[in-house]
This record gives C-alpha cells, structure tokens and sequence, in this order.
C-alpha cells in the first residue's frame, strides 16, 4: 500500500511530500488496507510483519545574491 502525504506544517515543523510503502517484511509483497488486518500474508502464507519504505520528495529553492 502507498500513502502519499502533501507537504504540510505540523505543530511548527514543515514535513515534506512523502510516499510511504508498506511492504510484507518476509516477501516483500505490497499490502493493502484489508490485507493489513490479517494476521499473516496472503502471498507467502507467513505471519504478518510490516516494512515500511519512506521515499522523501526535496526540492530545492534556488539562492539569489547581488552586491552592490
């Protein structure tokens, strides 16, 4: 399952756009809400351990300086 999360400003910190993944920590298979309530994975048969996979999305502001 991936969540995508939008920069926003939580108690005075700003958090970047972000995509969190939520992955079966066994097989590596992509799980889905429903899937999350199980206690084992529908792909490999294993009990359910998570791995999540935070992908951070920086853009960068471009610095501008003049003398004078």
């Amino acid at each position: 399952m991936k969540k995508s999360v939008f920069t926003h400003e939580k108690d005075g910190v700003v958090e970047p756009t972000h995509e969190i993944e939520i992955l079966c920590k066994h097989c590596g298979y992509d799980l889905d809400e429903a899937e999350l309530e199980a206690d084992t994975c529908s792909d490999c048969g294993k009990p359910l351990e998570l791995k999540q996979s935070v992908a951070i999305t920086v853009t960068s502001m471009p610095l501008f300086s003049e003398t004078m």
